[in-house]
């Protein structure tokens, strides 16, 4: 049994639907936690208030009280966490158990207590708090997400309501752990299991669906109370937690970095505007050996393949569209029924799409700055339409390459002034980010349009100049956004909703913008 009878906080817990999301919130005095609370308690009913992070916690008992009292609705867990435990508390076992306790009284219903403080404490000390509140025993790994079933064992020994597991992905594939240990043990006790770091992402979203009873978010990015938590907002919003379920397909975006991507904003939200039932996350995998493993076991349906592992990916395909074979790299990926694996190269759409919304690419001059992985596809596939295409980069070999297995035709800088193109492509990264630097100067600017493969910032310096010298800038959100269509329409078999994944994309870069420009300042 979970609970004892006499345990009424604990018999009253069996039957309450806990939400599936608890958002922990922090404050630098006992009034900013409870103003934040005040602000969070109509849309989210599951709060942890962490007093540890108070310097006199016991001077928010009276506060928590009122709070409680004026929202009966709400579920409450204190947490305390002691200092030699991972978290703030500079106390001794006995102080944090009766400031819990304290918490409970002030109307808290569950209490978080450390494996560690319950293995020091006399069993009629765990079991009078208990008579108190719902205690949840908890235990985290801030190195790893190592022998977990040996730390439910060590857990189990006390009575406690909730199990709390969490330990820290440093591979994709601990969170399969994880989610694996939730499976084998929750139908038998009320377990929480998840992974903190960036590459817990998995758990934290796919972690209720496994058998955790519900998982933790921050109340903002800069108030996370661990590694890699997520905002509410995003849990709900973007990820849509509250209709994971066991038939929910799972999409993702893999790269090592990946954090900056904003892929997950804008295929989460064309799989809820066509009402798909998918979550699309964003996987930073350290190698594809770990990635393949969590394709497999997890399973992920689709993924979109970014840098470094495009062309690394294809030995591990079982077949490839004609644009994979071609290019040599891929960036959409479907997962059969089978298992098998089905390779698709979307950048093609995303360079050729725009471009033929304007202009017939039949016989059109194109100019492709670069010979990476982004000009392949736009030489490819521009040819393919039938232009006459011409590459520019900065060393020659590359380029010389490239041109030979499309066709096309090198170009040196020096000859630029000279010439005039119905299409100029920056396939390079000159220009990414806050940059103000441009792949080319105002002068060798000689074209109708001008087309820049990087979206952030939405306006490069190239396109500035592109304007400037009464050229029409075509920005780089629009491939993205087309790229990402081709992958949706490849993963569901639906037409992609483009207006609301750009519409998306474009409130995704103005905030990140913002954040980026409210940064400096403080600097």
């Amino acid at each position: 049994m979970i609970t004892s009878a006499s345990n009424s906080f604990s018999s009253r817990l069996l039957y309450l639907r806990l939400p599936r999301v608890c958002v922990a919130i922090t404050g630098t005095d006992a009034s900013q936690i409870i103003e934040k609370a005040e602000s969070l308690a109509r849309d989210n009913t599951f709060l942890e208030f962490r007093l540890d992070y108070l310097s006199q916690p016991a001077q928010a008992l009276p506060k928590i009280k009122r709070f409680m009292e004026y929202h009966p609705h709400v579920t409450v867990i204190a947490t305390c966490r002691r200092a030699a435990n991972g978290g703030k508390f500079k106390g001794s076992l006995a102080s944090q158990l009766e400031m819990l306790a304290k918490a409970s009284a002030a109307g808290c219903q569950m209490v978080d207590v450390e494996l560690q403080s319950a293995e020091k404490c006399r069993p009629e000390q765990l079991k009078n708090l208990r008579s108190k509140a719902a205690v949840v025993l908890s235990y985290h790994d801030f190195h790893g997400s190592r022998k977990l079933d040996a730390a439910l064992e060590k857990m189990i020994v006390h009575a406690a309501d909730y199990y709390k597991i969490v330990g820290t992905a440093t591979t994709l594939y601990d969170n399969v752990e994880m989610m694996k240990l939730l499976e084998k043990h929750s139908d038998r006790r009320s377990l929480v299991g998840l992974c903190m770091g960036e590459q817990g992402i998995i758990s934290r979203v796919l972690g209720v669906r496994a058998g955790s009873a519900f998982t933790f978010a921050a109340v903002s990015a800069d108030e996370k109370t661990a590694p890699g938590q997520v905002t509410a907002r995003d849990l709900r919003s973007t990820y849509r937690i509250d209709q994971v379920d066991p038939a929910t397909r799972v999409y993702g975006v893999v790269g090592d970095p990946v954090a900056h991507s904003l892929s997950p904003a804008i295929m989460n939200a064309a799989l809820r505007r066509e009402n798909v039932n998918g979550v699309y996350l964003a996987l930073h995998a350290k190698t594809l050996k770990d990635l393949l493993a969590c394709m497999r076991d997890i399973p992920i349906h689709g993924l979109s393949v970014t840098m470094p592992y495009k062309e690394s990916i294809v030995q591990y395909l079982d077949n490839t569209d004609p644009h994979t074979a071609k290019t040599g790299a891929c960036n959409t990926v479907v997962r059969a029924q089978d298992g098998r694996l089905y390779g698709f190269n979307t950048d093609l759409a995303g360079v050729v799409r725009p471009l033929e919304q304007r202009m017939t690419l039949a016989g059109a001059k194109i100019l492709v700055l670069g010979a990476g992985g982004a000009a392949r596809a736009a030489v490819f596939g521009l040819k393919e339409r039938g232009a006459e295409v011409y590459i520019l980069n900065r060393s020659a070999a590359p380029a010389q390459k490239l041109a030979r297995q499309a066709k096309a035709r090198v170009m040196k800088r020096a000859d630029l002034k000279k010439m005039s193109f119905d299409v100029i492509v920056n396939s390079t990264p000159v220009g990414m980010g806050n940059s103000t630097e441009s792949p080319l100067t105002e002068k060798e600017i000689q074209a109708r349009y001008v087309f820049d493969m990087i979206y952030d910032p939405i306006e490069t310096r190239l396109l500035k100049m592109a304007k400037e010298r009464g050229a029409d800038p075509i920005p780089g959100l629009e491939m993205f956004v087309h790229q990402a269509a081709r992958q949706f329409e490849i993963w569901t078999g639906k037409p992609a909703p483009w207006d609301e994944m750009a519409r998306v994309l474009m409130l995704a870069l103005q905030e990140r913008i913002l954040a980026r420009n409210n940064h400096h300042k403080k600097l």
